[in-house]
C-alpha cells in the first residue's frame, strides 16, 4: 500500500508540474500508458496468490482512479489557464464608446453649388440644368461665336461621335448654352400660353427670364488652379428694364451673402466676351483675413448681345438683360482657403471629411 501511495503522490508531483498539455500527456504515459507504472502493477497480478489477487487489484484500482482524477483535475487547471490567457489578450472595456461605421458628406464644391442656389433662389432665380454634350450650335453659334472665331481658341474642348463634321458634337466648355436652351422653351411656353403662333422674333409682353445654370463643364487644361472637368454657374436675367446697374447689384449681394461679409469690395473690369455687350471681369477684394487687399477675379459678365438676344427668340429692341459666368470650384477655394483646385478631385478622404 505505500508503493501505490508513493506512485500516486509521483503522479500527482508530476501532473502539477506539467506546464502544457503536450507536457501533461508525457507525464501520464509514465504512470497510465502501456508501459507505465499502474499497468506494470496490473501485469504483476499474475504472479500473486490468488487470495491476495483480489486485495492488491482493489487497491491497485483506487490507485488509478486517483491517477485518473489529478490528471483531469491537472487538464482543466490548464484549460482555464489557457482560457485566462486568451480573455486577457482579447479583453473589451465595456466602458468605450462603440465604433460606428463614418458618415458620409457633401463633397465641398456640392456645398458651394447648393449655397449658389439658395442664395439666387432667394432672389426669384429658376435653377435649369442641361446636357453636358452640347451641340456646336448651343455651345457656341448660338452665343455670338461661329466658326472660326478667335474667342473659340480660349476653348479647347474634347469632341466626342455623333452630330456632323459641319455641327460637331463636345463636351460642352461652359453653362452658357443654358441661356439658349432655357430662353427658347420659355419664349415657346409663353406663346402657348396667350395663342400667339408667330415664327418671328417675340417682341410682345413677356415675363421675365431669370435663371441660373449650375453644372459640370470640359476644357482641355490642368493645373494648380484649373481641371480638364470643373464647375461652372451660368446666370442670366431678362427683361423689358434690365439694366447694367441690377447685374453690379445682384451680384455684389450674393458675393456679400456667400462670404457671409460686408467687408468686401467689388470691381467690374472692361473684358471681352462673345456674347455680352459691354462686358466686365468680376473681381472682389477682402477688407481682411488673408486674403486682405488682393483683387481676385470670380466672374466674367455682361450685357447680353443682340444676336444672343434674337437667338433667344426675343426681339433686342424690346428685351435687354445681363448674364455672368462663375466657378463654383473656385469661390470654394476661397471660402475655404484651400490653395490647389485638384486637392478637391483627389478623393483624399483625410482632405474631404474636414468639410463635415
Amino acid at each position: 500500500m505505500n508503493e501505490l501511495n508513493t506512485v500516486v503522490a509521483s503522479a500527482q508531483a508530476d501532473f502539477n508540474q506539467a506546464g502544457t498539455p503536450a507536457d501533461l500527456e508525457n507525464a501520464k504515459a509514465s504512470y497510465l500508458g502501456k508501459s507505465g507504472r499502474i499497468t506494470e502493477l496490473m501485469k504483476g497480478l499474475a504472479a500473486l496468490p490468488v487470495d491476495q489477487k483480489k486485495s492488491q487489484g482493489a487497491a491497485i484500482n483506487l490507485a488509478k482512479q486517483a491517477i485518473e482524477a489529478a490528471l483531469n483535475a491537472r487538464r482543466q487547471a490548464l484549460a482555464d489557464e489557457q482560457l485566462q490567457v486568451q480573455l486577457e489578450a482579447e479583453a473589451l472595456d465595456v466602458t468605450l464608446p462603440g465604433r460606428q461605421r463614418g458618415q458620409g458628406g457633401l463633397h465641398p464644391v456640392s456645398i458651394t453649388m447648393e449655397r449658389i442656389e439658395a442664395i439666387f433662389g432667394s432672389m426669384g432665380f429658376e435653377v435649369a440644368q442641361g446636357p453636358e454634350i452640347e451641340t456646336d450650335w448651343f455651345n457656341f453659334t448660338a452665343l455670338n461665336t461661329p466658326e472660326d472665331h478667335p474667342a473659340r481658341s480660349m476653348h479647347d474642348t474634347f469632341y466626342v461621335e455623333g452630330g456632323s463634321a459641319t455641327a460637331p458634337n463636345l463636351l460642352r466648355t461652359h453653362t452658357s448654352p443654358m441661356q439658349i436652351r432655357h430662353a427658347v422653351q420659355h419664349v415657346k411656353k409663353h406663346r402657348a400660353a396667350v395663342g400667339d403662333g408667330g415664327d418671328g422674333l417675340f417682341s410682345g409682353t413677356m415675363p421675365e427670364i431669370r435663371v441660373i445654370a449650375p453644372g459640370r463643364t470640359y476644357r482641355v487644361d490642368s493645373d494648380a488652379t484649373h481641371s480638364p472637368m470643373f464647375h461652372q454657374c451660368e446666370g442670366l436675367w431678362v427683361g423689358e428694364n434690365v439694366s447694367f446697374k441690377d447685374l453690379k447689384f445682384v451680384f455684389t449681394d450674393f458675393c456679400r451673402i456667400f462670404f457671409e461679409s460686408s467687408d468686401l469690395m467689388l470691381r467690374f473690369r472692361p473684358s471681352f466676351f462673345p456674347f455680352t455687350e459691354p462686358s466686365a471681369e468680376i473681381d472682389i477684394q477682402f477688407q481682411s483675413g488673408p486674403l486682405s487687399g488682393r483683387w481676385l477675379e470670380v466672374a466674367g459678365s455682361g450685357q447680353v448681345h443682340p444676336n444672343v438676344v434674337r437667338n433667344m427668340g426675343l426681339d433686342p429692341e424690346r428685351f435687354i438683360g445681363f448674364a455672368f459666368g462663375m466657378g463654383p470650384d473656385r469661390l470654394t477655394m476661397l471660402r475655404y482657403g484651400v490653395s490647389d483646385l485638384r486637392l478637391f478631385f483627389d478623393g483624399d478622404i483625410r482632405f474631404l471629411s474636414q468639410f463635415q
